[in-house]
């Protein structure tokens, strides 16, 4: 396939253009190849070890979250001419899709993650320049039950901050980092809200606010977008694709 023609695809689907973004984040196509894709790598980040893994599978589209700018317009040299020279070197190109991928409806990461908790979003919260990061939606379980639940599905430990109530009807998802809307989700009424990760003074934000947090890593709860999107392409377009897991333990 095209490389032109999937990037301006993915553009379209995930409207690039329109959702916003921090000025450094570069969405979309962010390293060009010869202009051909036939096998798509999905990964989190754009590292140097998802480059490795992407030359290795033999793939020529590597997908990702986080990609490789986000400090603005620095000297190509370091690790910096390492990946780009690794990808240039085995006609890689690299597709980034950071706010676009959080809220996609389909594919983003947290309407997946909501999904796969077992619960259909029915609203969004968590504004951003105009756009709203988060999902709610309605389980009836124990807080309790919700951890062990987001333990096997993240497949690592939990960090629950016991805030709210023992019994959780209402919960919010934002992936990432998000702890600071620990108090919009209060005031939305929620019992639980998941996320990835927070900072010392969000484990008195949540038991002052009432609200049951749950910490799941920053990249555990991010890997759910690209690997939807890469389903998806396959799909649409026969696009054979393989995740790349490659935890940071954050």
């Amino acid at each position: 396939m095209r490389l032109e023609e999937l990037t301006g695809y993915l553009d379209a689907f995930l409207r690039v253009a329109e959702i916003p973004d921090a000025p450094t984040a570069l969405n979309g196509l962010q390293v060009a190849n010869g202009g051909e894709v036939t096998r798509v790598a999905a990964a989190v980040d754009a590292s140097e070890r998802s480059i490795a893994g992407a030359v290795a599978a033999g793939c020529d589209l590597l997908l990702v979250h986080h990609g490789l700018f986000w400090a603005g317009a620095e000297p190509v040299t370091g690790r910096r001419y390492r990946k780009l020279k690794g990808l240039l070197d085995a006609g890689v190109a690299v597709y980034s899709a950071h706010i676009p991928l959080d809220v996609h409806p389909e594919v983003g990461n947290n309407a997946v993650l909501a999904r796969e908790l077992g619960m259909e979003p029915e609203g969004t919260f968590g504004e951003y320049r105009g756009v709203h990061l988060g999902v709610w939606g309605t389980l009836e379980l124990r807080r309790e039950a919700l951890c062990a639940r987001l333990d096997e599905l993240l497949g690592v430990r939990v960090r629950l901050v016991a805030g709210g109530p023992e019994r959780v009807r209402r919960v919010g998802v934002v992936s990432g980092g998000a702890a600071q809307l620990i108090g919009e989700a209060a005031g939305l009424g929620l019992d639980a809200f998941v996320t990835g990760e927070g900072t010392h003074h969000t484990y008195f934000d949540a038991l002052e606010e009432r609200v049951n947090v749950y910490y799941g890593g920053h990249y555990a709860t991010e890997t759910w977008g690209v690997r939807a999107l890469a389903a998806h392409l396959e799909k649409r377009f026969g696009l054979a694709w393989q995740f790349l897991d490659l935890p940071t333990g954050m």
